[in-house]
């Protein structure tokens, strides 16, 4: 069977630019509409197995990508580490310009 790595839809979204247009459609179809191979192989008109070795290969090139340069996991860190800062500043009842600085970090990594 054939399993969606839902990682990759994440990786679409940082380095998505990057893959050929065919690449970045089937990916889109597969993972944010969630096409099945069949009517992604339809709507392009390639074969079934067209579709699978499309979406395997895009997705290698993504994992390559990710490996090379770290964006994602450092804007996943980005976002854990921002949400705890603003937690802990509640958590401290702190107010005014370190809190404020705090949740304008927050909301722009969200």
């Amino acid at each position: 069977m054939f399993e969606k790595d839902l990682k990759i839809a994440f990786l679409l979204d940082f380095y998505g630019e990057v893959l050929s247009e065919r690449k970045r459609t089937v990916l889109d179809y597969y993972y944010n509409d969630d096409l099945s191979l069949a009517e992604i192989a339809e709507e392009i008109g390639i074969s079934r197995q067209g579709v699978r070795d499309l979406i395997k290969k895009a997705e290698e090139e993504l994992r390559f990508y990710e490996d090379k340069l770290g964006l994602a996991e450092r804007f996943r860190k980005t976002q854990d580490s921002a949400e705890r800062l603003l937690t802990l500043l509640h958590e401290r009842g702190a107010d005014g310009e370190l809190k404020r600085a705090a949740e304008e970090l927050a909301e722009t990594v969200r």
